[in-house]
């Protein structure tokens, strides 16, 4: 419980994060289809996002050691309430990318500060347990995000963009009233992309695929939705199940790619995935559509972390933030693609299609792990599994020493 106080104020901005932006391109592609938006206008809007993600992972570490902390949150929040309220004074698609690239920025750089903050202040001793209310918080309050905008989309828009900027800018008030002295700037994480490729090229597969199931579920999840009859409170309930069926596998994957080679249950996981996207592709009724996204969530989201854990097997200590960073490079540079092939896809064959094309980069997958199944070279020693958020290049500095361990 004393842990849980002493970082309550930066748990309580993750919340305010989640809530401001953890929906919002589920939102924007509700709105989107409303006003007249083409599939890929909405696919457009959820790769800026990705842009502005990526831009914001490389570039925060840099304005952090110029700036401080503190400052820094606050301009990149200011950036982000900027993104979300200008979806009120114009309704472009070409405008509302560029203010989802603001918003996007916004998240992963925030999220930088955070993690900065918390590798601040967590010790040895502590570190296990703060990153568990940390995962259990992030998950926590993108659940709720996902609630929340089917909730909102029954009012008018301006009043529901009106509430997530609320959220954003109430993001800033526990770092700026808490009493705890914010972190001393430290030496910026260099991505170095080939580092990842050298290490592992099949981890820079499975990340890069969980890039493009993840990016073209939560944005072109809603059209899907849209396109079978949902209603938006219900496509709110079915992108939560997507979230909540990830974390639900978090413990019982982890076991397996603990006890396991992970290559194996990289490629488990892979052609389930394929059976998933089969089945959500061909699920009819709104109970069937529920259960796909379960699953799908289930088999798809613990990737990342799998992957992630296989490469780090082939790493040395002093390598696992670079390492970190560099995976996230190649999850965004999947997730940019991903929104705007889905819509090309959607728009020449049908909604269900998109299931299609995630499943066939699922095959891909399992084809090329089969393939480095018998070429690649096994791991001497087994770091311990994590669940890896994708949120800024410092978390590889939070996980270091839990994989150590």
């Amino acid at each position: 419980m004393r842990l849980l106080i002493s970082f309550a104020a930066l748990f309580m901005s993750i919340i305010l994060l989640q809530l401001s932006s953890g929906g919002v391109g589920s939102f924007d592609a509700i709105v989107g289809q409303t006003l007249g938006f083409t599939t890929g206008q909405i696919g457009l809007l959820g790769s800026a996002h990705f842009v502005g993600f990526f831009i914001g992972c490389w570039w925060a570490p840099r304005v952090i050691s110029g700036v401080g902390p503190s400052r820094a949150f606050a301009s990149f929040a200011a950036l982000g309430a900027i993104g979300l309220l200008g979806h009120t004074l114009v309704t472009h698609p070409l405008a509302w990318a560029v203010l989802r690239i603001a918003s996007g920025l916004c998240i992963a750089a925030c999220y930088t500060v955070i993690e900065a903050w918390l590798h601040s202040k967590v010790t040895n001793e502590t570190r296990g347990r703060a990153m568990g209310i940390y995962r259990m918080v992030d998950i926590g309050g993108s659940l709720m995000a996902q609630i929340m905008i089917g909730a909102l989309a029954s009012v008018e828009t301006y009043v529901a963009y009106n509430l997530l900027t609320l959220f954003c800018c109430a993001s800033l008030l526990p770092l700026a009233l808490t009493s705890t002295k914010p972190p001393e700037t430290s030496r910026v994480p260099r991505l170095n992309p080939l580092l990842a490729l050298t290490r592992s090229p099949l981890a820079v597969a499975g990340v890069t695929v969980a890039g493009i199931s993840t990016a073209s579920y939560r944005m072109m999840g809603p059209v899907y939705g849209a396109n079978i009859g949902l209603t938006p409170s219900e496509i709110g309930v079915f992108l939560a199940l997507f979230v909540g069926g990830g974390a639900l596998a978090q413990l019982p994957v982890g076991y397996l790619a603990d006890k396991f080679d992970r290559r194996y249950i990289l490629l488990m996981t892979s052609f389930v995935s394929v059976a998933a996207c089969v089945f959500s592709a061909y699920a009819t009724g709104h109970t069937m559509a529920f259960a796909a996204s379960f699953v799908f969530g289930f088999v798809t989201f613990p990737i990342f972390s799998i992957a992630a854990a296989h490469a780090h097997d082939f790493a040395a200590s002093d390598e696992r933030v670079e390492l970190s960073a560099a995976l996230i490079f190649y999850y965004a540079v999947g997730a940019i693609m991903a929104p705007l092939v889905s819509a090309r896809v959607i728009d020449s064959y049908g909604p269900p299609a998109f299931f299609i094309l995630i499943g066939i980069a699922h095959l891909a997958l399992a084809i090329f792990g089969l393939w480095r199944n018998l070429k690649g070279r096994q791991a001497d020693q087994k770091t311990a599994y994590v669940y890896a958020p994708r949120t800024s290049f410092i978390i590889g500095r939070l996980m270091r020493l839990l994989r150590d361990r």
